[in-house]
């Protein structure tokens, strides 16, 4: 029997699907969220409806929230009515947007002091992920936080990994962002190479996905350049700001990471010509535009 009455802050593209998952799973959730239709949604299914993110630290034990960045936390944390003026001693809060670790030491250090924990824990695997329960969840934190955490976090995704203390998770998932954003520009190039060749980018991917050229960004945004959908998995927005964070830690350490700051570039462009809501395989249409 479960008992743990689990909060949920942020019902978005990821988060409605990630909460409706605890839901099927026999949580008790207490949702919050700004877009009263996506609380609708949860409510009908025996979710209960929050007024503001203290109120869901309030009345669950685990508090989870998923956000677009960095000052969004700040607001559902640090907020006359956020989570740090409803949480008390004993309970955990999960962090599982994108944002930059120092900000979840921060929010550490300030619920530690109330008796409270937290994690970080960003994920990967985009909405298909979220619907299908199959997240990678990259988790930072205490092991004892960890544990606890687990088997509601095995709900939402089928590979989670404890990766060390606080900020660990967001480090780790700047590295799963820089990895796939360089790797979808390489389809990318490939497809414009075999465009101008009048290579069918149908066969072309099929060929790619039966060799060493395999990889998710090829199975999933591959196939969305191919039909030249863009409706968002994960917008490009969300992206840009993830490959944001990924340079700071970088100039942080000194480090020179040139394929991020030209994908960080590539990104802007598209978000300044107002297409930030498309997935980020429209960073196609760049090569389109240039090669005509």
């Amino acid at each position: 029997m479960l008992t743990s009455a689990i909060g949920f802050i942020g019902l978005g593209i990821m988060g409605l699907p990630m909460a409706g998952n605890l839901i099927k799973a026999g949580y008790t959730l207490f949702v919050y969220d700004i877009n009263a239709s996506s609380v609708a949604m949860l409510t009908k299914l025996g979710a209960r409806a929050c007024s503001s993110p203290k109120e869901v630290a309030t009345s669950a034990d685990i508090i989870i929230c998923i956000v677009p960045d960095t000052p969004h936390i700040r607001e559902v944390v640090f907020g006359a009515e956020g989570v740090a003026a409803g949480i008390a001693a004993g309970k955990l809060f999960i962090d599982m947007s994108t944002i930059d670790a120092s900000t979840e030491k921060e929010i550490n250090e300030w619920l530690v002091k109330l008796g409270a924990d937290s994690l970080d824990a960003p994920v990967s695997g985009g909405e298909n992920g979220a619907i299908e329960a199959s997240l990678s969840i990259m988790v930072g934190g205490s092991k004892t936080a960890f544990e606890r955490a687990l088997p509601v976090l095995e709900v939402m995704g089928n590979k989670v990994n404890h990766m060390g203390g606080i900020g660990a998770g967001q480090i780790t998932k700047s590295c799963n962002q820089i990895a796939t954003a360089l790797t979808t520009q390489g389809i990318i190039e490939a497809f414009t190479l075999a465009g101008s060749a009048g290579i069918d980018l149908v066969r072309l991917r099929e060929v790619m996905l039966a060799g060493f050229a395999n990889s998710r960004a090829l199975q999933i945004s591959g196939e969305k350049m191919v039909r030249k959908d863009f409706s968002p998995g994960f917008k490009l927005q969300l992206y840009r700001k993830d490959l944001r964070i990924a340079r700071a830690v970088a100039a942080d350490a000194s480090l020179h990471l040139p394929g991020t700051g030209l994908l960080f570039d590539e990104m802007d462009s598209l978000v300044s010509a107002g297409k930030g809501d498309l997935d980020f395989s429209a960073l196609i249409q760049i090569f389109d535009n240039q090669n005509g």
